[in-house]
């Protein structure tokens, strides 16, 4: 999990292009002003971009990481998302700035890997085939299963099909319905292989459980919506050790909302616990983790948490604020 940016400044971009792949899913083009260098990035990674004051969506980078001249973003048009996808395209116009998050990595490619092998469904191909270019630039031995609804929702795929063999498209539509058969694919991969899954929560639950007793660390996941949802019982105590402040977190609400109401400055963007922008160190007390971005070591080491979405087994949180 590379956090090597998170203290980064956000940075002003000119949104160069918007390209439009299907009817549901555009690519916007991002450049800084002078045409110079952007933060270097690895496959895998993912841009924030502040669409308002209280709007601010995460987005994975599909370009070339060697590619340093350009961020490039597939997003899909979503009616029923919460308003970033919709912003983006009804919004954004070319030749105007944006803040930019530099970019940061939950999804890293073990580039090393023996084998690799990619589940990906629907949008959840963007940082797969990011992925898939980094492969084939290393010369390393690489598959791909991308399912999606319909053929409107595979982005990518004529670029992907030059890749012959090693790519298998699945399109539901076209098979009588059916979904991408995730255990017996899964169930069929070498045990050195490393296995990567994105898309939607149905699919990353099916995957996770195929993939159950494999190898540890050989199981990558990326969630782009939030996998639990997000403690909001209430009853405790938050305690900011530098601000002095404290904050009873009353039932239905959480610890982000709260101190944002009460204008304390906390970084965050997703809102999901997906980001990992609001990560905050823990002094003392116990967490009740929600979130779909530490490991499970770093949960059970309760060091850190995610204020968005995470809430509290103890009475009283100190928290590093």
């Amino acid at each position: 999990m590379d956090r090597s940016n998170d203290d980064a400044p956000a940075l002003r971009l000119r949104l160069t292009r918007i390209s439009y792949i299907t009817g549901a899913i555009s690519l916007f083009e991002f450049q800084a002003p002078d045409g110079g260098n952007l933060p270097a990035f690895t496959a895998g990674a993912h841009i924030g971009i502040e669409l308002g004051p209280a709007l601010s969506r995460q987005y994975s980078l599909v370009n070339a990481q060697d590619e340093r001249h350009r961020y490039v973003v597939g997003v899909k048009r979503e009616a029923l998302g919460r308003g970033g996808s919709i912003f983006m395209h009804d919004k954004l116009r070319v030749g105007a700035l944006y803040n930019v998050m530099a970019p940061r990595n939950n999804f890293a490619l073990a580039e090393s890997a023996e084998e690799t092998v990619f589940f990906a469904g629907g949008i959840g191909i963007t940082p797969i085939y990011c992925m898939v270019q980094r492969l084939e630039a290393l010369g390393r031995a690489w598959r791909l299963h991308f399912a999606a609804q319909t053929r409107e929702q595979a982005a990518f795929i004529g670029e992907l099909q030059r890749y012959g063999g090693r790519v298998h498209v699945h399109i539901d539509t076209e098979a009588d319905g059916k979904f991408l058969d995730l255990p017996s694919l899964v169930r069929n991969v070498p045990n050195h292989a490393h296995l990567y899954c994105c898309g939607p929560k149905p699919m990353l639950a099916a995957f996770e459980a195929a993939a159950a007793g494999r190898p540890a660390g050989h199981v990558h996941v990326e969630y782009f919506a939030a996998k639990t949802e997000a403690a909001a019982d209430g009853g405790f105590v938050v305690e900011l050790a530098r601000g002095g402040r404290e904050f009873q977190i009353p039932p239905g609400r959480t610890i982000l909302e709260v101190l944002l109401e009460s204008h304390v400055a906390v970084q965050n963007s997703c809102q999901q616990g997906i980001c990992g922008m609001c990560e905050t160190r823990i002094f003392s007390g116990r967490a009740d983790h929600r979130d779909s971005f530490l490991t499970d070591d770093e949960r059970a080491a309760n060091e850190v948490m995610m204020v968005c979405c995470s809430g509290s087994l103890t009475e009283r949180l100190v928290l590093d604020l």
